[in-house]
């Protein structure tokens, strides 16, 4: 099983020059609720988020001919860039009147929408900060249960709650990948339960070599090109 889904020179995360550097470029912006007074937790945060790439890949929107479908397949077709932006108040009144999905998780809501051009931006979301997105977790967050999917993050990298968030979405994208229609079916119907962790050294030393889908990014931002930031443990892929 390849580590990268696609063949190891043709990634959509991997940072040397490929055919999907020819094609025309979108991104999938994602958008987390901050409101000043009750900002999420950035376990929840990074949770709902990797849902929201979840539930924006299974949307009859966005499969055959429905109305995303188009550009979810040139994004994909592409590198697989996702940049998370924060809103709150007007901002976020904005954002959902714009179409997309919103998720929500425990406290923290995610409002995912079809892919765009990198250089197009709908003028309500280009508005809205990337940087910021600090986030922390109240109190620890409990152990993963090992019988649903677990998003395991490496130790080794300091992100931003933002870059993390874009990080976890791309595991469970790969997971995605992977996985038969009858798997992928079962877990939508279950809501797409999963877990984001951050793996101790010697557990990320043995998920890397684990077969288990694994993200290099890109290093478009914040960490060095090629990075390997998250492992996909999904039960069906062990």
């Amino acid at each position: 099983m390849s580590h990268d889904v696609t063949p190891s020179t043709d990634s959509p995360f991997r940072s040397e020059p490929t055919a999907r550097d020819q094609a025309p470029q979108f991104v999938l912006p994602l958008v987390v609720r901050m409101e000043k007074a009750a900002p999420p937790a950035r376990t929840d945060a990074l949770e709902t988020a990797a849902r929201a790439v979840l539930v924006l890949l299974s949307d009859e929107r966005s499969v055959g001919d429905g109305e995303w479908a188009e550009v979810v397949r040139d994004w994909q077709d592409a590198r697989i860039r996702k940049v998370v932006r924060r809103a709150r108040g007007a901002e976020w009144r904005r954002a959902e009147a714009l179409p997309g999905i919103t998720v929500t998780g425990k406290a923290a809501e995610v409002r995912v929408f079809p892919p765009v051009p990198l250089d197009g931006w709908p003028k309500e979301l280009a508005k809205l900060q990337v940087s910021g997105t600090d986030l922390d977790d109240p109190e620890p967050p409990a152990a993963a249960d090992a019988s649903a999917p677990v998003l395991w993050l490496s130790p080794d990298l300091d992100m931003s709650a933002g870059k993390a968030m874009a990080q976890a979405g791309h595991g469970a994208q790969l997971a995605w990948w992977e996985l038969s229609a009858e798997e992928r079916a079962a877990w939508r119907d279950a809501g797409f339960p999963l877990a984001v962790r951050t793996a101790s050294p010697g557990r990320w030393a043995e998920l890397t070599a684990s077969g288990l889908p694994l993200v290099r990014d890109a290093g478009f931002t914040e960490i060095a090109p090629g990075s390997c930031t998250v492992v996909a443990d999904h039960p069906a892929l062990r």
